[in-house]
């Protein structure tokens, strides 16, 4: 279920949910939700309860509401956790103190909208993403001369998009394989499927550099 189906004072209710679940372990109270959000009446945490339940975030259960783990992103997720500062100039005394995790909404913080696909074959190496890499995708429309997912004709590609009055052009990062062109007739045929933000192997996370994506 996408973002986009939450107002964004339902998205912001839901990430509260989340997050005091995530630090306290329990519910919150009403009386929390009123005095955290402003509400003048405990009605309104009524409703966007039934709201979230409505759209697949929450179900309910005998005690209550309960928060619909695949679809809340970064709920349970285990992060790396952040022990203290350290000095990149001079040298000072390290202070050991506990800063919170670094999770994967941390590095992708628009991870509602972001989804996975594994890449199959090689069109793409020159830019590092690899076969049996998964490339990360987000819901979004693809820059000109941006790397990004596209279906065409049935079938789906990955690779830098070029577009003007001649056409659509899909360039793949390795010259053993042809690019395609397609000509601006059929152009209603072409789905754009994601932008590309990084990609994932096992040697680790990869985000999408500052300079041509």
């Amino acid at each position: 279920m996408s973002r986009r189906q939450l107002t964004s004072k339902q998205h912001a209710f839901l990430i509260y949910l989340k997050d005091y679940l995530m630090e306290h372990g329990v519910w919150p109270t009403y009386r929390e939700i009123v005095d955290y959000f402003g509400y003048r009446s405990p009605n309104s945490v009524t409703q966007n309860l039934q709201a979230l339940h409505k759209k697949g975030y929450l179900r309910r259960e005998k005690d209550g509401f309960r928060l619909v783990e695949e679809k809340v992103p970064g709920y349970g997720a285990r992060g790396i956790p952040v022990k203290g500062v350290i000095s990149a100039g001079r040298l000072q005394e390290a202070v050991e103190e506990n800063l919170g995790t670094i999770t994967l909404e941390t590095l992708f913080p628009n991870l509602d909208r972001i989804f996975a696909i594994r890449v199959s074959g090689q069109s793409m190496q020159g830019v590092n993403i690899n076969d049996g890499d998964y490339v990360l995708l987000i819901d979004d429309d693809i820059p000109n001369g941006g790397i990004g997912a596209v279906l065409y004709n049935g079938e789906t590609s990955l690779k830098r998009v070029y577009f003007d009055e001649q056409g659509l052009r899909l360039e793949p990062a390795n010259d053993e394989y042809s690019e395609i062109v397609i000509r601006p007739g059929v152009f209603e045929e072409v789905h754009v499927l994601g932008r590309y933000v990084g990609h994932v192997n096992r040697s680790g996370i990869y985000k999408r550099s500052l300079g041509r994506a």
